[in-house]
This record gives structure tokens, sequence and C-alpha cells, in this order.
């Protein structure tokens, strides 16, 4: 991807194709990811060459010194959780012959860090997540109990939570390959790096339709710059609350880090089978990638690196019931010493908030309402 940038909608179909399968095959998604400028990424999102593609926008909050122009890469994750979540209740109600009058989920994240960016002892936690979900239906409560447990089960993202996984790494520096440190190695052969790969920005055609926007709703009280270092715990809580939009398979999803003057963003995704916006997987995968390169970012501008033109690209694999680890190639640029840029990956991915996620066992706490009576 090239360095100018048009920033257009904050998402928008790059490719029509084929809708990803998650029916006990394998499906891996892929993120082709670059840093614009500041905290601002840009990110093309697939389930392979065949498959739509959406380009996706992230930034960062006025607390991490963002422009806040687009969703932060929690809420990314926040609403890819709840849309693959919907999905899987959808197809098991539909699977079970019960009727789903309506469905809204609350889905609260909560991540800690501790240590210090500067020191390079910074690490990443996670509490496991916490889902409400509200599901009206002339079914009794023990078969919408039925459904949602299934729906637990089957869901790829509530997996990716509740095992321990392992993710791999490569690392490109200045056009070559090298060897990482304190991290498990990638098995796979080198990839193409997004700036060759992508000959021009991606464009949105004229009439590209909003599948992502900032709402004028913000958290009330002023903005305070999060420190990078602490001898205590820093904790940032992520609340969205999502619904089914109709039977076609349709979300609303809005998504919002619980911190002073910090804003709001709605999501949509399809989660029918379409191709009217991103799927939740979609944009799981995108979160985890742009909560990656902010932390690549801040450790750049704590230490003050000669290194730029951060770009990566990741596989994530699902299928129904189950995820695997993730696989980053991470491609650096700059005057910084190999050691330093090796540094800078191992250093990104203790403090990730996601990969401490994917690395531990936080099975999700779900409560169910049914008719607006709480199940046991």
């Amino acid at each position: 991807m090239t360095p100018t940038f048009e920033p257009g909608p904050l998402a928008f179909r790059l490719r029509a194709g084929r809708q990803p399968r998650l029916d006990g095959a394998c499906e891996t998604f892929k993120v082709d990811a670059r840093h614009v400028g500041g905290h601002v990424r840009e990110a093309v999102v697939s389930a392979g060459e065949e498959a739509s593609a959406w380009r996706l926008l992230s930034d960062e909050g006025l607390h991490l010194k963002g422009t806040d122009l687009a969703p932060f890469p929690f809420g990314y994750f926040n609403a890819g959780l709840q849309g693959d979540l919907i999905r899987c209740i959808r197809n098991a109600a539909a699977r079970q012959g019960v009727d789903l009058e309506s469905l809204d989920i609350v889905l609260d994240n909560e991540y800690w860090l501790t240590g210090s960016f500067a020191l390079g002892t910074g690490q990443g936690h996670a509490e496991p997540t916490r889902i409400q979900i509200d599901m009206r239906s002339n079914a009794s409560a023990a078969a919408v109990a039925a459904v949602i447990a299934a729906a637990v089960e089957a869901s790829p993202a509530l997996a990716l939570l509740r095992t321990p996984l392992v993710n791999t790494f490569a690392l490109y520096i200045n056009g070559r390959r090298r060897t990482v440190a304190d991290v498990a190695a990638s098995p796979a052969a080198d990839v193409v790096d997004p700036f060759l790969r992508y000959q021009a920005p991606p464009r949105a055609h004229s009439d590209a339709a909003e599948t992502i926007e900032k709402l004028s709703v913000r958290e009330g009280g002023e903005i305070a710059i999060a420190p990078s270092a602490t001898t205590t715990r820093i904790t940032r809580k992520v609340t969205g609350r999502g619904r089914l939009v109709d039977a076609s398979g349709m979300t609303d999803i809005e998504t919002w880090l619980q911190l002073p003057g910090m804003s709001h963003f709605a999501f949509r995704s399809d989660e029918g089978g379409g191709d009217r916006a991103p799927c939740g997987l979609a944009l799981l995968s995108a979160g985890l990638a742009f909560c990656y390169m902010t932390q690549i970012a801040r450790y750049v501008d704590a230490m003050k690196l000669a290194v730029g033109s951060v770009r990566l690209v990741q596989f994530s694999p699902f299928q129904a019931g189950a995820a695997e680890g993730f696989d980053t190639h991470l491609f650096l640029n700059g005057e910084a010493v190999d050691e330093v840029q090796s540094n800078l990956l191992t250093i990104a991915a203790r403090t990730c908030y996601l990969h401490a996620t994917m690395a531990a066992a936080l099975p999700p706490v779900v409560r169910l309402r049914h008719n607006g009576s709480p199940l046991p």
C-alpha cells in the first residue's frame, strides 16, 4: 500500500465474492494492514481470493493521542464477538425450529496493563467477557436455553475466548525475513508485503454504503492522556450493544470505551451469508491486527525509534466451535538495528491486550433473559 491516503468511508466493500463458509470446514480470514500515520490504520479483510473483501479503517481516541476518526481496535473486537454470536443464535434457532421475535445483546470486555512501555516491561491482560442476551420468542424457556447453549458452543469467536491459543509470528526487516525471538515462529512461507501487493490505496465506489459510522454520542467528562507506564493496574472497559435487525441476518452494533470523552461507533455486520457488510469474524480479525499495531506505534513513540512504514499480514483460522492461533507476518522498515526491530515485535505481542486474550483460558460469562425474565 502506498503512503498516500484518502479516508473516505470508514468501511466499504472492496471486492464482491463468495461469503465465508463456517459449516464445519476451516475458514481462514486474511488481514492486510498498514500504519497510515498517528494511530490511523487501514486494513483489507477477506476469507480468500475468491471471497468478498472489505476495507476497514481504525484509529485511537484522544486519550492515546489519536484523532478519534475511526473505531478503536477494541470496538472492532467487541463488535466481532457480538456479530458471530448473533449468527450462531440465529442458525441454532432455525435448526431447532425456535421462532426468534427479537434478539439483543450487551457485551462487556475488560483489559488491563501492568509495567512500562518505555522500559519494555508492559504486559497486557484480559478478564472474562460478560454477555447479557435478551431473546423474545414464543418457544418455551427450555427451548430458548437450548438454542443459546448450542450457539455458545458453535461460535468460533467464543471458542477463541475459552481456548488458550498459541499465536505465531514472522518478521521482515527492510524487505528481508529475520528470525523471531521469544515468540512462536510462523511455520508459513514468506508472504507478499502489502506495500507490493497493492498498487494503489483501496478506494470506495461512489455508491459505497456506510457499514461503520462514528456517532455523535460521547461519554461524559474530560479526556485524560493515558500514561505510558504504571506501578498499578490500568483498566480499560469496553461495552457493546447489538441486535439482530431482521430475519436476513443484518445486525446493528454500538461499541464504546468506558472512559471520559470517548466516542461511540456503530457497526453493521451481515450474519446471514449475504454481502451487505463484513461478518463478525472479519471485524474480530481486523480488531486484533489493529490492536497489535497500536502497541507497535506506542512503543516506537515512547522510545523514539527509527522505525516506520509498519505493515502486517495476519491469518486467522476459524471453524464451527473452534479457533486456532493467529499467524502474523510483520513488516518493519527503518534505520534501527535488527535487534531493536525484532524486540519491537516481541514487546508489542506481550503488551497487546487481544493477544493476551487469546493466550488465556477465559470462558465467557453468559446470562440469558427470555421474554424479559432471567433464566438460570
